[in-house]
């Protein structure tokens, strides 16, 4: 059994336990500034696009990411992760007749490709938790590690007309909550010479390659909770447990308040 007598000062841990758990093998921070991602409408919304003067770009967030994971034969033990991002973004468009802006949206991707370690492992996992075929037998999970793309919402850049110069360019298949978002078919194959809308979108991620392995742990004692249900209480005595919003009325650059303000 391993020594975990010397992990946290003097304490001695009651047990060494055997925990199955994700164990990240490899993990990496990106920030992509997307630079002029074409946009795809529906029909309606582009026969706007047709009319447009100018345009702006008000917000764009994240709806879906495809990734897909396979081993790199050249180097055993790392794998090619393959994420394609689709956005939805709103859009201000102006024609040059009434000057209104009409909102409107629409969908673009951008496709990512990162090499990441993730050891290797030769096992077949099955499990009574897992999906079923159609012949009632347990489905088998692959040997692949398991790729978790984390981001925040995208940060809108800016966004200007242009014409689709290639129709060699086509987007890939748009995943049906992508296209509930902007209501309708999104049109992904536009004419050479079409106007089209370009934006800039700023994006923060984080990407982890981790697998499920069995891994010993010092026990210290269980997690006993050591808040009480509070349930009872009436809606004043609830208001006088909330802290004094001092920050609300007096804000500071580091939220820090000086004053003294009683909570009683």
């Amino acid at each position: 059994m391993a020594d975990f007598s010397n992990i946290v000062g003097s304490t001695k841990f009651k047990e060494a336990c055997c925990i199955d758990a994700q164990r990240v093998y490899d993990s990496c921070c990106d920030r992509d500034c997307l630079e002029d991602l074409q946009c795809y409408f529906t029909p309606q919304d582009q026969e706007t696009v047709n009319n447009a003067d100018s345009v702006r770009v008000n917000s764009a967030q994240i709806i879906d990411v495809a990734i897909d994971v396979e081993p790199v034969t050249f180097n055993r033990g790392y794998y090619a992760c393959n994420m394609t991002f689709f956005f939805v973004v709103d859009i201000d468009v102006f024609d040059s007749v009434t000057r209104n802006a009409n909102c409107i949206k629409g969908v673009t991707f951008f496709t990512k490709k990162l090499i990441m370690f993730g050891s290797e492992g030769n096992i077949k996992t099955y499990s009574n938790r897992a999906a079923t075929t159609l012949s009632g037998h347990t489905r088998r999970s692959d040997n692949a590690p398991k790729c978790t793309v984390q981001c925040v919402e995208p940060i809108a850049l800016s966004a200007r007309i242009g014409d689709v110069s290639s129709a060699y360019e086509v987007c890939p298949y748009l995943p049906s909550s992508v296209t509930e978002y902007c209501g309708g078919q999104v049109n992904t194959r536009a004419q050479v010479g079409t106007p089209a809308v370009f934006v800039t979108l700023g994006v923060f991620s984080i990407v982890e390659l981790t697998r499920q392995v069995q891994m010993l742990i010092p026990v210290y004692d269980f997690c006993v909770p050591q808040k009480h249900c509070d349930d009872n209480d009436t809606p004043c005595e609830v208001f006088r447990k909330i802290d004094f919003p001092k920050n609300d009325f007096f804000p500071k650059p580091d939220g820090s308040c000086n004053c003294s303000c009683r909570n009683d």
